[in-house]
């Protein structure tokens, strides 16, 4: 049977494409790592960084080549940014109706998610976002609240991010994450482990993101802008909770986990 020189290309596409992807989830999961760790930090008793993204970057820049891994970042970032959107413009095709609309939002959400990771992440390299300056969640919540019916669209952006968090840990407890793994990464006990592993890190990192929404609503309820904050003011307010030192430990870990989760993301992809 002849080869046909099509099928070949598109091969070599689909395997480039793949490794891209995969590039980009590497990224992605060192980020989550490294968030774990100064939330962590956090945890035993370290207030003085910022357990969030733009903390994580502005660790990674003080590493040895930290500027040369930031911009790695930013490249993985924007492998996965243009996947998503191609993803939501090309892909789907069997999708109908209000289900096309819904998996299309879901892609370009992430995109939107991956390109303000990869933009923090030129910030920080090229020296204009320390990571360590005020927030600036505050900033844009200050000036929406400025407007009419601004705290109602404050509230409506905080309960998209609460809806955000629930569907990320809803993905986890369902085991959703699964159809993301290729079958030989779902085999056997490693497969069982992989798929635990996600289960939490899902769960941990949507908590954590229902709660940054949760601060939003509390703005807008209050018309104070300093009430709202990113994942490290929410993080700190767990922290404030009863036992919350031992809260924000498993919240950290879960979002090493997810972390990890991206790392074997990437190894078994399956788009």
């Amino acid at each position: 049977m002849p080869i046909d020189a099509d099928d070949v290309a598109s091969h070599v596409d689909d395997d480039w494409v793949d490794n891209l992807v995969r590039f980009g989830f590497v990224a992605y999961g060192l980020v989550h790592l490294v968030v774990a760790f100064l939330a962590l930090q956090l945890a035993l008793g370290d207030p003085s960084g910022k357990a969030d993204t733009k903390g994580a970057l502005a660790e990674l820049a003080q590493q040895p080549f930290g500027r040369t891994i930031l911009w790695l970042v930013v490249a993985g970032m924007a492998v996965l940014v243009l996947w998503r959107v191609l993803e939501a413009t090309l892909d789907h095709r069997q999708d109908e109706g209000a289900t096309l609309w819904a998996h299309r939002a879901a892609d370009l959400l992430k995109a939107v998610i991956y390109g303000v990771v990869g933009w923090s992440a030129a910030q920080v390299a090229t020296g204009s976002g320390s990571g360590s300056g005020g927030s600036g969640n505050e900033t844009w919540t200050a000036r929406l609240l400025s407007l009419p019916a601004g705290a109602v669209l404050v509230g409506i952006v905080g309960l998209a991010v609460i809806g955000y968090g629930g569907w990320t840990a809803w993905r986890g407890l369902s085991h959703q994450h699964r159809d993301h793994l290729k079958p030989e990464g779902l085999s056997g006990t490693s497969g069982d482990v992989l798929v635990r592993l996600g289960t939490a890190g899902h769960l941990a990192k949507g908590v954590s993101i229902a709660i940054v929404g949760g601060l939003f609503c509390f703005a807008a309820l209050t018309r104070d802008a300093d009430r709202s904050g990113g994942l490290d003011e929410a993080l700190r307010t767990v922290l404030q909770q009863p036992f919350g030192p031992w809260l924000l430990g498993l919240i950290a870990i879960g979002i090493g986990l997810y972390g990890v989760w991206c790392l074997a993301r990437a190894r078994y992809l399956d788009r």
